[in-house]
Formats: structure tokens, sequence, C-alpha cells
């Protein structure tokens, strides 16, 4: 229902007042009072604007939040609301020992008191609805006084019915839903028949497939295409690739002491005298010891018999406990054929340590481990940067430069594992997918009849591109290509679609099957509620598929 608000002055007379109301063409009239509103603190300037509101058939709302005006409007009947937005009600009237509020223009009307039976009765009208009378024979009250009651929903008064107060807080709630699913609604329907609308056309046509095998070349240095020599311009990519690995040390050494002792070292006189350096090894049951000192081997005659001899200090060659010999064993000099040893008293001083060290297999592994993930990584690094460029990447071009290894600790050294860093340089070259292209249509042209066919789908995409050379970074590269093109009835994708976008399922069947070389048209429509084709070229796929065998040659032109 539909309200008129009036902003009540403080200087207006009731006379004023009553005329706003009768002017206004709404029902209900909420009255906005400004404070201390002196017009409205007489019984009998209420007991006046109620009247007149029922002769004029409107139903009248105190807007203020003075609560001295409360006992007032309750004595008479008037609806009161603190705000425009509160829900409207007849406050409650005081017991019948309170006086009423002092009739300051009191002219000729005596003030009324209100009852206890007015008090019900004004309680009894704040839980019934107030009806709207929107009826032709809705009429000013006569005022000749009121008839009883007709139950709670009863007319009360000259046939009068009461008006409902609306909730104008609800009634801004429901509005302010009522946009939101407009808007909700406006936007479900364009994404519903403008952006997610989708047409997939597949053309069944009669379609031959040729071989397409030539060498070709792939330079950096390029400029331009050269079908006669089939060579087309091409790119080089490198990326540095730093990696770690960590493997065990799987070593071993022994750094405890190393057993001493002396040889006496002796050979017969019919030789010359011999003099043994330092540094000269010896042996004695698989043990390996060195001369520490220079020994001259000087004669001596022992049991009527002339020999050499000289005393050698002598030390293990690693340490252990198995260099500590007994005495009395028998040594071979190298070198020295004719000389022979022996060690007068046992061998002491050796001892066993035996801790974990890095070897060079280990370093070896751990290099092999970081050059087969680098080598798988570097490639989709290239690849992925050649692609950036628009270039088609030719994985089998790919070089790895010497890698930069370090480790830590070194070969030798002691430890529980290794940690080992590669650096290595990866390079591929790239080519643009059109220039390729030219090469590829060139050679399968020569295998179809123009006049009726075309390329539909070149190959190059499942193509097998091989280096035919050495490969060699930043430099030409000779390639070998093999692919498998299919040719069909020359159509034209881009014009296809201008011809059936925004037509309906039939129209588009026919339009194809009309067309040479075309055997079947297969049409899916995206989502369910869509029946004709999208209008946007963009929403259009046409697919090519071959009627002999469907094999699906994904020729797609979105």
């Amino acid at each position: 229902m539909n309200k008129d608000t009036i902003y009540i002055d403080v200087d207006d007379e009731i006379t004023g007042i009553i005329d706003k109301l009768q002017n206004s063409n709404q029902k209900v009239v909420a009255l906005v009072l400004p404070k201390r509103a002196s017009v409205f603190q007489s019984i009998v300037n209420m007991k006046l604007l109620k009247r007149k509101a029922e002769e004029a058939g409107k139903h009248v709302v105190l807007v203020t939040s003075e609560a001295s005006l409360m006992p007032l409007a309750g004595a008479v009947g008037m609806h009161m609301a603190k705000t425009a937005q509160s829900k409207p009600e007849i406050p409650s009237i005081p017991g019948d020992d309170e006086s009423d509020h002092a009739d300051e223009d009191n002219d000729d009307e005596p003030v009324e008191k209100p009852t206890r039976a007015a008090a019900v009765h004004a309680a009894a009208d704040e839980e019934t609805p107030i009806q709207v009378d929107n009826s032709a024979d809705d009429t000013p009250s006569s005022g000749k006084g009121k008839k009883g009651k007709k139950g709670k929903g009863g007319k009360e008064g000259g046939g009068k019915k009461k008006f409902k107060i609306p909730n104008f807080e609800q009634f801004r709630t429901r509005l302010i839903l009522g946009v939101v699913a407009l808007v909700v609604l406006i936007v479900g329907a364009v994404l519903a028949f403008f952006v997610m609308p989708k047409a997939t056309i597949t053309l069944k046509t009669d379609t031959q497939t040729v071989d397409s095998n030539f060498g070709f070349a792939a330079d950096p240095a390029a400029q331009e295409v050269d079908s006669e020599r089939k060579v087309i311009p091409a790119k080089s990519e490198e990326y540095r690739k730093t990696d770690t690995e960590k493997v065990p040390a799987t070593g071993q050494k022994d750094l405890g002491a190393k057993a001493v002792g002396q040889v006496v070292l002796s050979t017969s006189c019919s030789s010359s005298v011999p003099t043994v350096a330092a540094g000269t090894g010896l042996s004695s049951n698989s043990l390996s010891f060195t001369t520490t000192n220079d020994v001259t081997l000087a004669p001596t005659v022992a049991n009527g018999q002339c020999r050499f001899q000289g005393t050698a200090d002598v030390a293990a060659n690693s340490p252990g406990e198995q260099f500590n010999i007994a005495s009395g064993q028998n040594f071979t000099v190298s070198g020295y054929s004719s000389v022979s040893g022996s060690n007068p008293a046992v061998f002491a001083g050796g001892t066993s340590k035996i801790v974990k060290i890095v070897r060079q297999e280990d370093v070896d592994l751990a290099r092999q481990r970081i050059n087969d993930r680098s080598a798988s990584d570097g490639a989709k690094e290239i690849e992925q940067k050649l692609e950036e460029g628009d270039y088609l990447p030719l994985p089998d071009t790919i070089t790895s430069g010497n890698a930069t290894v370090t480790s830590t600790p070194n070969v030798s050294d002691e430890a529980g594992e290794v940690t080992v860093t590669a650096t290595t340089v990866y390079t591929m070259i790239g080519v643009k997918k059109d220039d390729l292209k030219k090469l590829v249509e060139e050679d399968a042209k020569s295998k179809i009849d123009t006049s009726k066919q075309q390329i539909q789908d070149n190959g190059i995409d499942d193509a097998t591109i091989k280096v035919s050379g050495d490969k060699k970074p930043n430099a030409r590269t000779e390639l070998s290509f093999q692919a498998t093109v299919t040719a069909g009835p020359q159509l034209d994708a881009d014009s296809l679609k201008k011809e059936i976008a925004g037509k309906k399922r039939g129209e588009v069947q026919e339009i194809f099957k009309q067309r040479p070389g075309i055997q079947d048209v297969d049409i899916h429509y995206s989502p369910f509620w869509v029946t004709s084709t999208p209008k946007k070229m963009s929403k259009i796929t046409i697919e090519f598929e071959k009627s002999n065998n469907n094999a699906n040659q994904d020729n797609k032109n979105p």
C-alpha cells in the first residue's frame, strides 16, 4: 500500500494540518511532527484531526518520538510511530485516576477523559489489523455515531473499513531483494543466451592421407624460408641448470699407525757392493714395506763365506695391526733381485682405525643422477621458452655442454656422505610452425589434386622430426621430417562459420549437405537449452572427420 508523508512545521495550526491531510491523494498519511509540536498538546486538536481524517476516508500516523503525546494519541485512538520505517501502533492509555492534559486551546468543547472501557477498546484495536478499503463504496463517515463492533475484524461506524498499517521496513527489504533478484536474472540470462552457448560441428568428408617425408635444415643465421633449398630460420635457446645431489660415501680408509722395524739386507760377495736407497720397497707374505734410509752393504765373513750386509729401517706402507710381524720373516727387495732380507726382531706400532671416505665412484654416481634429472628439466624449460616465443621446439636437437662439477668434501676425504653440485648448459633449436608448414604443404601438394582438394591437416603436431646430422648448439642443423598429411574437399572454415551463424540445426545440416565432398554432419549444441548456432564465430568449432573409417583428423578451427 502506498502512503503519503507530510512534514509539519512547528508554527502550523490544526486547520492548516487538516487542509494538508485532505489534499493528500493517499489513504495512509504519515504526519512527521517537529519537536515540541504544541498544536498536538491539545486533546481537542487530536480529536478534531481524528474526526476529519475519518470524514476524508484517511488513516493518520503521527511520526514522533515525544512521549508526552502518547497519552493523547492513545485516548483518541490515533496511531503513532517513532520513525517513518517503524511499525505504527496505538499507545496504551493510563489509568482512570490520571488527569488529562489541560486544554490550552479550550474553546467551547470540554476535554473528555478516557475511560477504562476506552482503554480496553484501544488495546483490542492494537491486536486487530486495520484493513484498507479500496472499493468504490468507501465514503466518508457521516459522523452520526458509531455502530457496534462486528467481531474483531468487523466494520466500525458508518460502514467504514479500517486501514492496515504497512510495515515500511519490510517493504524496503522486499524492494532490495526484488532488485537483487532482477539483477541476478539479467546476468543469468546474458550468460545463458550469449556467453555459454557453443556449437561443435563435425563434418564427415571424403578425405585422403598422404605421407610427407623430406629433409630440411634449421639455421639460426637464416632470415627467411628458402623453399628450394628447404632451409628455414631457427632460434637457438639455452638454459643453465644447476642441481645438487647427495649420496653416501662408500670408501674406507685406515687412519691407524704404521708398523716399523729393521731388516738386515745381504747378498753374496760375487756381486758388486750395492747401495739400497731410501724408499725401496720390501715385501713379506703379501705385506708391503718401504725403507726409510739409504743402506750401503759392507762385506762380512760368516761361516767361512763372504757376504755384503747392511741394516735398513723400514715402515709399513699402510696402517694396521697385521703389519706387526714376528721376527725371522724373509723379505724380497724391489729392484735388487740378488739382495734378500730378514728381520732380526718383531715389527711394532701398527694400529687400525677404519673410517668412511669419499670415493670417485661416489661422485660419479651423484653426477649421473643429476644428469638424468636435469636433462629432463632442462628440456622442459627450453621448450617452454620457445613456445612462449611462438616457436615449435625440436626436442631431438637438445645438447648439453660439459658440466662444472664440485664435490663437498673432496675425494679421499673422511665423510659419511658427499654433496655433488653440477652446472650444465642445455641448448635446443626451435622453428616457426608457419615456416615449417610452407615446406610441408609444398611437399604434400605435389601428391594431391589441388583443383579439388585442399590440405585439412598438415600433420605437424604429430610429426616425427629427427636430427640427421651432427648436433651442434647455435649452429645449422640438418633434420628429417615425417608426417601424415590429410587432404579433403576445399572448405573454408571461416566462410562456413559466417554462413551458419545464428541458424537452426536443420538449416545448418542442409547447408553442409549441399557442399560437395561432405558426406554427413554431426551438430552438438551446449548447454542443453541451446537450439541454434551461436552468432559469434568464436563460439563455433568445426572439425573434419574421415567418412570412410571415422578417424578424426583433429583439424579444429575454434
